[in-house]
């Protein structure tokens, strides 16, 4: 995936802020981006993070036969590896142009000035040698990576502990962690990049440049250099003519720039060795800020419980009195229930039209039952009874078997299909019948 460039109108306007002396980030001219540094578990593991740009470092080691023409010295070997998990620009497995710059330019600051004592690393002159591979992940890009890199593979360096080895005529014994203290490197000084890029053809200068001032820069000068003020290594690129004036400020800028990074990584290293001498939590996941931990977490108070009878008493007695509400199922209606005081529940409830037309067969109903008992005698009251009541008018007729525990009511003998229901007329005229006789 390529590069998405920049339009002129975001060119312009950063060129702009370069010429008024603004950058996007607030920063001044010669302003270094915040470092961070962490460790991880193990000895050798370390994640530098400058600004938005993290590198993670890792150091290993092994015994290997030495080189012919120095068979009494070590080998150091340094591996930059840039990943599309950076940024979707970079192709994975492909060594592209920028990849190779970095990558001998991190050999020549750290290797060819000699910082660590290659010949420490030698067990059996000609035979047995530690080689040191330092291996430097890019995981953010947001510009200068060479200097966030340089950062982490010195830091790594120096976490770094080898196991110890001892020697007994031609055997050779390696020693566990836990049998014998690991050991760690000889280092003679620290060397560290510092960047500075050209606008304008080095009209404008900027330190420490990001993802977005690189892209419109015209040059860039690197410039390696330890806490005593020796270059051991610089760099120019963009194809730009640099005044002798303009490096040797550069060269001041870099040298107090180093110092303040240098006492940086000798705080970080120090505060790691004595979390770890005193038993205390270590690790990626400790160095977290716990701003970004998204969890409930309530601090330790102490708590006073002398008197604490006497002070609930009080707050009892000051308190409200609570409302006598109690939450119990309430029957409304036939077939439903509902928890709690609510609204009343108007299921099964008879509209008021309705309700007029059951007060109306109710009265019927009397009269008719009245009738039945005056003519047949087959109706009475279920309370008066101690056994079911069976009542038979005709074979058409239904059999009815009421039970005698259920509250007493009125029953009428439902007649034949064919048969029908007197009329309220015809009710009337048998109360005057009665009446008249």
């Amino acid at each position: 995936m390529k590069e998405t460039p920049l339009s002129n109108c975001e060119r312009r306007f950063l060129l702009r802020a370069i010429e008024e002396k603004k950058r996007l980030d607030g920063r001044q001219t010669y302003d270094y981006r915040n470092i961070r540094i962490s460790f991880g578990t193990d000895y050798g593991c370390c994640i530098v993070e400058l600004g938005k740009t993290r590198v993670l470092g890792q150091v290993s080691c092994e015994l290997v036969s030495p080189k012919l023409n120095r068979a009494t010295e070590g080998i150091l070997f340094f591996n930059l590896e840039l990943s599309q998990m950076a940024a979707p620009a970079f192709e994975p497995g492909r060594q592209s142009d920028l990849l190779v710059k970095l990558n001998r330019l991190l050999e020549r600051c750290l290797r060819n000035s000699k910082c660590i004592d290659t010949e420490s690393l030698c067990v059996v002159a000609g035979e047995k040698v530690w080689q040191i591979r330092v291996d430097l992940h890019l995981l953010n890009h947001d510009g200068n990576i060479i200097d966030a890199a340089s950062i982490a593979a010195i830091v790594a360096l120096c976490h770094f502990r080898r196991p110890d080895v001892s020697v007994q005529g031609e055997e050779v014994t390696l020693y566990t962690p836990e049998e014998r203290d690991p050991v760690p490197l000889s280092i003679h000084h620290m060397p560290i990049c510092v960047s500075f890029a050209f606008f304008q053809q080095g009209t404008y200068l900027l330190v420490d440049p990001n993802e977005r001032e690189e892209r419109v820069m015209d040059g860039l000068l690197v410039i390696a250099m330890n806490k005593h003020r020796e270059i051991c290594t610089i760099q120019s690129s963009g194809g730009i003519m640099l005044l002798k004036d303009q490096v040797f400020r550069c060269s001041k800028i870099a040298g107090v720039k180093v110092a303040e990074i240098t006492e940086l990584i000798q705080k970080a290293l120090e505060n790691d060795q004595r979390v770890r001498k005193e038993g205390g939590k270590f690790g990626f996941a400790e160095s977290i800020a716990n701003q970004r931990i998204t969890a409930f977490k309530m601090e330790k108070a102490p708590i006073d419980t002398s008197n604490i009878e006497e002070k609930a008493e009080e707050i009892i007695a000051e308190a409200e009195p609570p409302p006598e509400v109690v939450s119990k199922p309430v029957l409304w209606t036939p077939g439903t229930a509902q928890i709690g005081e609510g609204i009343e529940n108007s299921w099964g409830d008879l509209e008021d039209s309705e309700k007029e037309e059951e007060e109306e067969g109710g009265i019927d109903e009397t009269v008719i039952l009245d009738d039945t008992k005056m003519d047949t005698g087959e109706v009475s009251d279920i309370g008066s009874q101690g056994a079911p009541i069976v009542l038979s008018d005709s074979e058409e007729e239904e059999m009815i078997i009421l039970e005698p525990e259920k509250s007493p009511k009125k029953i009428r003998a439902q007649t034949s299909a064919n048969q029908k229901a007197p009329s309220k007329s015809q009710g009337k005229r048998r109360k005057k019948k009665r009446t008249a006789n």
